[in-house]
């Protein structure tokens, strides 16, 4: 079949139900994955696999789509802990290393989750070098997405095709964290123009995170969150159930039992952050 991506529609719902299964695929290894993009999304996927974090490019003739794996395991939250609570603190800071010079473009004040930043740097090299080989073919959009920790990726690789002067067409997340503070997430507002598309159900905590604070939360998301029509009749959303935590913070800084308690309610919403809550929530969009 025919991938369908529609290049002059924003935020289209009919980009974000094909994304959210490049999404879905990207969990897969490189025999079934490949023999999946094929046959589910007319596209030829090569995979870039390096520890426990993984990526695709994936052609056709018309649209470049890199879709990022989340944790190990799509039904899983295994891994994110340190990341999303114990180290958020620590981990907020400006970028090092190779990938550092690049990043730092988003100007004075700006920081970034080292966590992230390393995940995707595991991977940049081969991930950049496919889809300029690719470009180089034939240029075409470049769409680039992502679910939970593969939602984070897909941010900063987004930023990082941008300073090697590879125009990023759309992102579309699914569950993503927050990736920096609020000067990074102004600088990506800036640099993609309402081209970043984060959908977010409203009970899953993940995308209210990393937090080291329920009180002063030096996060923030960019632009533009997608949620479900009804978000406002929706029973004690994320940020309801994170607001109803503070009161327990000594200072406004989460503790140990405090992050114990806080990830065992998260662990009971694994269901509002798997991605087939997400392709239902995209799925509803055309019930409009």
């Amino acid at each position: 079949m025919a991938v369908e991506l529609y290049e002059d529609a924003l935020g289209d719902a009919r980009n974000a139900r094909t994304l959210a299964t490049a999404s879905e695929l990207a969990y897969l290894s490189a025999e079934p994955g490949a023999t999946a993009f094929r046959e589910r999304l007319g596209l030829e996927g090569h995979l870039v696999s390096v520890d426990n974090h993984q990526g695709w490019v994936c052609s056709s003739p018309e649209h470049l789509v890199v879709a990022f794996r989340g944790t190990e395991s799509p039904t899983s939250l295994d891994g994110l802990k340190d990341w999303l609570l114990t180290d958020a603190a620590n981990l907020l800071m400006v970028p090092e290393g190779r990938l550092g010079t690049d990043l730092a473009a988003a100007g004075v004040g700006a920081r970034f989750h080292q966590g992230f930043v390393t995940a995707i740097g595991s991977i940049w090299d081969e991930i950049y070098g496919r889809v300029a080989e690719e470009m180089k073919k034939e240029e075409r959009p470049l769409w680039i997405t992502g679910h939970s920790l593969g939602g984070a990726m897909a941010l900063l690789a987004a930023w990082l095709f941008r300073r090697k002067f590879l125009a990023v067409h759309q992102v579309y997340t699914f569950g993503g964290p927050m990736i920096g503070n609020a000067e990074a997430a102004a600088a990506f507002d800036r640099d993609f123009g309402g081209r970043i598309f984060r959908y977010v159900n409203l009970l899953d905590p993940v995308p209210r995170l990393p937090t080291v604070s329920l009180v002063g939360n030096p996060y923030q998301h960019c632009q533009t969150e997608v949620a479900p029509a009804d978000a406002a009749s929706a029973s004690e959303s994320a940020s309801a159930f994170l607001s109803s935590l503070a009161s327990r913070t000594v200072d406004g800084l989460l503790n140990a039992t405090l992050i114990d308690d806080i990830w065992n309610a998260l662990q009971q919403r694994l269901a509002a952050h798997l991605l087939d809550s997400y392709q239902a929530l995209v799925a509803s969009l055309f019930k409009k």
